[in-house]
């Protein structure tokens, strides 16, 4: 049992005791630091089931716990706060415990109940660009959290692989491409997808200029240009099965895979299972055909097919067209019963998608409730801010995205500007300096974006990510490398507990209630699938760890019993920072 859940469960047996009444619960917070003591009783909530002046009630519940509770060693009360001194011998028994647990924090998968995480989902016409950056760093490190917190995880995306903007490439590179492929022009696949993207929107805005200087309105012209019509034809002559565009689609995807799996593995994410949207638009329209008939929908005098959600604050959505072809939303309830098919222990999914698309997942967890699908009870959308530049936003279809494969590498080069500036890389090989800026970078990009709530938007500065001096990645990194360099310096054996019957020192104290709040953060974080939660937590231990580090000598303490104790309580410091970056995919280097 917690210290938390002992003191609750002991309050509530002195409230029973001296006043003869049951409260339910118990409000708990950390002392605040301007007065002594660990863990702050907040009397005040209790004085609904118990009558009478907060601090003798609080002093009599204080005398009470500290006669009733070994880990209270002492306790005053302020106003209606009942502060408790915690004893040193709590702490000391409690990294004893975890001296040698390989992995403290996470739990063990205990659920027979896997929760599916979907992320990233991006379209096969161009490259990955910042926007999906967060994207997929917020859904692989929700997955990872989920699982530290004892949950069975599935990892899954669907690529939205068909439709009009995948034509427009196909037709762009059938026009102007004269067969250009990847090698031989040195390009990704993604990459040279995407510029024939550019190219068909620079054809087609020229088109509509001509049109509109002959007479024609613009909206009209925007629907009449010939590169528009032609893109569209070719998309009715995939839908056909047309055998040569089938082709044509299939190679130009095919090289879009191959980029797509150089970003995902350079920004270290990965999948269990991958769903196309060629494979899933037809899904659905059986179900909403069911649902039709259950009275879940309703049909209009065209023919198409609605749901009436206005009971709910919502509007009525349409789910089927008069022509009985499919809407994304007929398309995402096929897929989220199919996938419950394929992994049957599904009993909840994770959406990772921006905050535009807030209304349609409102919709679409309501319809399948609705359709009487028990699992629709924990569909959850991690909905998330644009990510933006000081220059300002992008836009795809104009080429003035921030590509992901650049940021990456640009995020590496400013790591090593930085590092050099700072003279942090004597008696490195070369490759052990590229290796370091990779981390360093991608560290520092994953951290600064995580670091922030995922549904708050967000102003990316790849300079002020890399700085190695507060809230960042490589500030934690190098902290990490500093406790390992402690290790290595250490010239004894400190493998195995020793006695430990030593007052401690109160930042050793400090320190060892932060490492005390890493399971609990897991699972906080998990709960409310917010990696904010673990990055902020690292950076507070890191903090405080140099706070302790400044004011306590370790490998000079004279003392042996408390040197060892130092040493090994750095070590398990340098565990848990390394096991929270883990959960937020960031890697942590031995030196720097």
């Amino acid at each position: 049992m917690s210290l938390q859940d002992n003191l609750t469960q002991k309050v509530k047996e002195a409230v029973k005791q001296l006043f003869q009444a049951d409260v339910p619960s118990v409000e708990l917070q950390p002392t605040r630091k301007d007065f002594e003591g660990d863990v702050t009783v907040v009397v005040f909530p209790l004085l609904r089931y118990v009558k009478g002046n907060p601090e003798i009630i609080g002093n009599q519940i204080g005398a009470y716990l500290q006669e009733h509770l070994q880990e209270v060693a002492k306790f005053n009360v302020v106003k209606g706060f009942l502060n408790l001194v915690v004893s040193d011998g709590h702490y000391l028994n409690f990294f004893k415990d975890i001296l040698d647990v390989p992995h403290f924090g996470y739990a063990r998968t205990t659920s027979k109940d896997a929760v599916l995480v979907e992320y990233s989902s991006p379209n096969t016409n161009k490259p990955l660009h910042l926007g999906h950056i967060r994207n997929n760093l917020l859904g692989y490190s929700v997955a990872e959290i989920l699982k530290a917190s004892g949950k069975k995880v599935y990892k899954t995306q669907i690529i939205n692989d068909r439709g009009i903007h995948i034509c427009k490439s196909m037709l762009a590179w059938q026009k102007f491409g004269h067969g250009e492929t990847p090698e031989t022009s040195g390009l990704k696949g993604d990459h040279l997808v995407g510029k024939y993207y550019v190219a068909f929107d620079k054809t087609y805005k020229e088109q509509i200029s001509l049109l509109v200087a002959d007479g024609i309105k613009k909206e009209d012209a925007e629907k009449e240009a010939p590169i528009l019509l032609e893109a569209q034809e070719m998309l009715r002559k995939w839908e056909s099965g047309d055998t040569e565009t089938v082709a044509l689609w299939k190679m130009m995807n095919g090289w879009v895979y191959e980029g797509f799996d150089t970003t995902y593995k350079n920004l270290g994410v990965d999948f269990d299972k991958l769903y196309y949207e060629s494979d899933t638009y037809l899904l659905g329209r059986d179900v909403v055909k069911d649902g039709l008939e259950k009275g879940v929908f309703f049909k209009r005098d065209d023919g198409s097919v609605w749901i009436d959600l206005t009971d709910e604050g919502l509007d009525e959505k349409i789910v089927l067209r008069s022509d009985g072809t499919a809407v994304y939303m007929t398309q995402d309830i096929g897929t989220a019963i199919q996938r419950v098919t394929d992994f049957p222990d599904i009993n909840g999914m994770v959406y990772t998608v921006g905050n535009e698309q807030d209304y349609h997942f409102r919709v679409l967890f309501l319809i399948l409730k609705k359709l009487g699908f028990s699992w629709a009870e924990k569909l959850y959308h991690l909905s998330y801010g644009m990510v933006d530049l000081p220059s300002g936003k992008m836009k795809s279809r104009e080429g003035t995205v921030v590509d992901a494969d650049d940021l990456i590498r640009n995020m590496e080069d400013t790591a090593a500007e930085i590092s050099k500036e700072l003279g942090k890389l004597e008696g490195y090989s070369e490759e052990e300096k590229q290796e370091l800026y990779r981390i360093i970078g991608l560290g520092a990009l994953k951290y600064y974006i995580l670091k922030v709530d995922p549904k708050k938007r967000i102003l990316f500065n790849p300079e002020e990510s890399v700085d190695f001096q507060g809230n960042t990645g490589p500030f934690i990194q190098y902290t990490y490398a500093r406790i390992q360099s402690i290790l290595r310096k250490a010239d004894f054996d400190f493998s195995k507990a020793l006695d430990m019957s030593f007052d401690l020192h109160e930042k050793e104290k400090e320190l060892l209630k932060i490492v005390q709040l890493f399971p609990e953060t897991v699972q906080l974080a998990a709960e409310n699938y917010s990696p904010a939660l673990i990055a902020n937590y690292a950076y507070d231990l890191v903090k405080e760890f140099n706070s302790f580090y400044q004011q306590v000598s370790i490998l000079g303490e004279p003392d042996h019993q408390k040197k060892v104790f130092r040493v090994q309580l750095s070590k398990k410091v340098g565990e848990v920072i390394r096991s929270a970056f883990k959960l937020l995919g960031i890697e942590v280097p031995e030196r720097m």
